[in-house]
C-alpha cells in the first residue's frame, strides 16, 4: 500500500529542484527521490545487522524540568549511528560489485562502519589512512576485518591514493555523502524513535557538516507526525550547516577543526540533498559552546555512565546552555549518536569538564613556614569536605616576606 502524505510532496518538493550529480559511492539511480517507503525498507533490511538501541527515560529530566528520553545510538557494535547508513548503502550495490570490493579513506565513524560491515557480508574492503592516525583507530579498524593501508601524511594524500587503487582494482570508493540509500538508512532512527516514545513533542539531533542523520530522520518523523518538532544542534565554532542553509547551498570554504574532539561535528556540508531536506523539514538549527558539550559529556558520564565523543553530547547540550526554553515540561528525545573517543582524550575531556561544572578548583596561598601550619590548612578543608587532589609548596621562588612558602 502506497501512503502519501503532505510531508512526502514537502520531500519531493525538496529534492526536485537538485540537479543529480553522478557519486563516487554508487550507481546515480541511488539519488533517487527520498521517500517514508525508503525509509521503511531500510528499516526492514538491517534490522538483522544492527541494533535496535534502547531509547529510554533520562534521570536528567527533572534536571532540567523535562521529560528527556536518550536514544543510545553510540551502543551499536562500532559505537556510531553511521553503521544504519552504511550496512544499507553496502547490501544495496550489485553483487559484481560486492565481489570486487569496497575502499574507503579516512579514520571517521563512517570507515569503522563500512571495514565492519563489509566484513560481515564478505565484501572485501579497504581503508586508506594517513601515517598521523592513531594507533588505537588502526588497529580497530583491522580487527573489524578491514585490510588497512597507511599512507600520506594528511587526509587528502590517503584520498588520492584509494581513488588512484579504486580505478586500477576496481574497487568502489566509498565518501560519506547524501545518498537516497544512505539517508534512508540514517532515517530508520527516527522510525525507531517514534515507536519507542509515544506522544514525543521533540527530538534532538547533531547536525554540523553531516547532517544526514538529522535530514533523514526528520524525513521520517515528520511523515509520521508533522507536529514532532526536529531541531538540529551545532558547534558554535563551526556554524556549517546554518552558514550553508543561509546561502542556499553547502559551504566548501569553511574553516573546520581537525582536531579528533570534534569529528564529524566541524566536517564541512557534503551534499545538497541532505541540505535541502533540512531546509524543509527542520523547525530549527541551533549552536552550542564547546563549554557546553565538555559539560554534556559529564553529564552522560555522571547520570547514565555512558562514555560519548563531542557528536553524541552535543544533542545535550542544546538543553545543558539553556538554547532550547520552549521545551521545558515536553517530551523530548535526545539522540546520543556516537561514543567513539580515544582515551587521552577523554581523560582530558572531563577534567577540562569537572572545572567548568566548578567541580575543581585551584587556589595558592602564602603560609608561615613553620611545623604544622599545613596540617591546619588541610584540617579547614576537610571540615569543608573538600578533597585534596594535589598539593605543591614552593619555598625558593616566593617573593612575599622571608620564611614563608607558597602552598
Amino acid at each position: 500500500m502506497k501512503i502519501v502524505s503532505r510531508n512526502e510532496e514537502l520531500l519531493r518538493d525538496a529534492l526536485s529542484r537538485i540537479p543529480q550529480s553522478s557519486s563516487s559511492t554508487s550507481p546515480s539511480s541511488y539519488n533517487k527521490l527520498i521517500r517514508f517507503e525508503d525509509i521503511s525498507a531500510a528499516a526492514f533490511k538491517i534490522q538483522c545487522g544492527v541494533q535496535k538501541t534502547p531509547c529510554m527515560y533520562s534521570r536528567l529530566s527533572k534536571q532540567y524540568g523535562m521529560d528527556i528520553y536518550l536514544k543510545k545510538e553510540f551502543l551499536q557494535y562500532t559505537g556510531s549511528v553511521k553503521e544504519r547508513g552504511v550496512l544499507y548503502l553496502l547490501m544495496s550495490l550489485p553483487q559484481d560489485q560486492q565481489r570486487k570490493g569496497v575502499i574507503v579513506a579516512s579514520d571517521s565513524n563512517f570507515s569503522m562502519a563500512v571495514a565492519y560491515h563489509a566484513s560481515e557480508l564478505r565484501i572485501p574492503a579497504f581503508v586508506i589512512m594517513s601515517t598521523s592516525t592513531s594507533p588505537s583507530r588502526v588497529k580497530m579498524c583491522r580487527e573489524y576485518g578491514a585490510m588497512v593501508i597507511s599512507y600520506g601524511t594528511t587526509a587528502k594524500d590517503s584520498q588520492t591514493h584509494a581513488r588512484r587503487l579504486a580505478q586500477e582494482n576496481g574497487y568502489l570508493y566509498l565518501e560519506e555523502e547524501d545518498s537516497a540509500v544512505y539517508l534512508s538508512g540514517l532515517g530508520t532512527v527516527g522510525l525507531e524513535v517514534y515507536e519507542q516514545v509515544p506522544k514525543l513533542d521533540a527530538v534532538i539531533f547533531p547536525a554540523g557538516g553531516h547532517c544526514g542523520l538529522l535530514a533523514g530522520s526528520a524525513a521520517a518523523l515528520k511523515h509520521l507526525n508533522p507536529h514532532i518538532s526536529v531541531i538540529g544542534v551545532e558547534s558554535e565554532s563551526f556554524p556549517v550547516l546554518q552558514q550553508s542553509l543561509k546561502a542556499g547551498h553547502p559551504i566548501e570554504d569553511q574553516a573546520c577543526s581537525n582536531h579528533h574532539f570534534y569529528g564529524d561535528v566541524s566536517g564541512l556540508c557534503f551534499g545538497s540533498n541532505s541540505l535541502q531536506l533540512t531546509g524543509k523539514l527542520v523547525d530549527k538549527v541551533v549552536a552550542v559552546r564547546e563549554e557546553d558539550i565538555l559539560i554534556s559529556m559529564l553529564r552522560l558520564l555522571e547520570y547514565e555512565r555512558a562514555t560519548v565523543d563531542a557528536e553524541g553530547a552535543i544533542g545535550l547540550a542544546a538543553l545543558v546552555a539553556g538554547k532550547l526554553p520552549e521545551l521545558k515540561g515536553k517530551r523530548v528525545a535526545v539522540v546520543i549518536c556516537s561514543g567513539n573517543l580515544d582515551l587521552h582524550l577523554l581523560q582530558q575531556c572531563i577534567a577540562r569538564a569537572l572545572t567548568l561544572d566548578n567541580r575543581v578548583c585551584r587556589f595558592s596561598l602564602v603560609l608561615s613556614d613553620c611545623p604544622g601550619d599545613i596540617s591546619k590548612l588541610l584540617e579547614i578543608l576537610a571540615r569543608e569536605e573538600a578533597r585534596v587532589l594535589d598539593i605543591k609548596q614552593e619555598r625558593t621562588f616566593v617573593t612575599s616576606e622571608l620564611f614563608t612558602v607558597e602552598v
